[in-house]
């Protein structure tokens, strides 16, 4: 029985390290924010007094407005948008990477090399990446000169930089490793049997991959789904950055807010990102069991 007593908690003793910065780091944090957000501010002071009206500020009159959006349903609208186009995006360029890594070469040795090398981005800054696309993208950036002297157009393309175009191009260059990794690690763990006999029966190269390799890939997909939505939801750097100052998001939004020292605005908007955030988790993981790759 004694035996039995110290097995029964050392288990509990072995996560409490772990449990304790998830508590301290997020738990608790996240509390202060919701707490934050019913508090009340005035000329840029805080005051600690209970009240539902910074979340009526966040859908300020959305309601009353419908079918028009409000300004608050238009942000996110606009960031949905972007998030729904770099999750295509990168899922689709991400699961041809983790294919060819996974089944088309034969050699571990090189598998290993090839993926160390899609993780070489990752060894310099986010910004130094997003901004790397300005000289390329600029009015008189490479791709406009070269545009030029080729004789394809007469005057530089405006679009190319500070729009949703280049926005969504440096989500889907930063983000899409997020989508290879998860994706070719369930793409190792494919019995490479079943495959065998799905060719056997006289399966298509085609009929593989959708009724054998995407069901069984259907892990990986989620939980790089999650990250790239998660990331993309939240940020407001690349966005800014990339668009210009011209393109709004939640992110930004919550951003602007805290510039002007307005955070219990500022909080309120981030639960309701949060909650919007979880939300499209839960539709997720309700379509994949996530647990199956845990």
């Amino acid at each position: 029985m004694a035996a039995s007593s110290r097995n029964g908690v050392v288990p509990y003793l072995q996560a409490m390290p772990l449990a304790l910065i998830f508590l301290l780091f997020l738990v608790i944090p996240l509390v202060l924010i919701v707490v934050v957000s019913f508090w009340t501010y005035e000329n840029y002071q805080i005051q600690p007094a209970f009240t539902v009206q910074n979340y009526l500020d966040v859908f300020d009159r959305c309601i009353t407005r419908l079918p028009a959006l409000c300004t608050t349903f238009k942000t996110y609208l606009s960031t949905l948008t972007f998030c729904l186009a770099v999750w295509v995006l990168t899922l689709g360029i991400g699961f041809v990477i983790a294919y060819f890594l996974a089944f088309e070469v034969r050699s571990p040795e090189i598998q290993s090399a090839l993926f160390l090398v899609c993780t070489v981005p990752f060894w310099t800054s986010n910004v130094i990446r997003m901004i790397s696309w300005i000289p390329l993208l600029g009015r008189e950036g490479l791709v406009n000169q070269t545009l030029i002297g080729a004789g394809l157009i007469d005057t530089p393309l405006d679009w190319l930089l500070y729009s949703s175009f280049s926005v969504g191009l440096t989500f889907v260059h930063l983000f899409t490793f997020f989508m290879v990794v998860p994706i070719y690690n369930s793409m190792l763990r494919i019995d490479r049997s079943l495959i065998e006999a799905a060719r056997d029966a006289g399966a298509s190269g085609w009929q593989i991959l959708w009724n054998v390799i995407v069901p069984l890939s259907k892990t990986g997909i989620a939980i790089g789904s999650i990250f790239v939505v998660t990331i993309v939801m939240g940020d407001f750097i690349t966005i800014g950055l990339m668009g210009g100052q011209q393109i709004a998001s939640v992110g930004k939004t919550i951003s602007v807010e805290i510039s002007y020292l307005q955070f219990p605005v500022a909080a309120a908007n981030a639960v309701v990102l949060l909650a919007t955030v979880l939300l499209i988790i839960f539709a997720l993981t309700r379509v994949v069991d996530i647990r199956k790759e845990l």
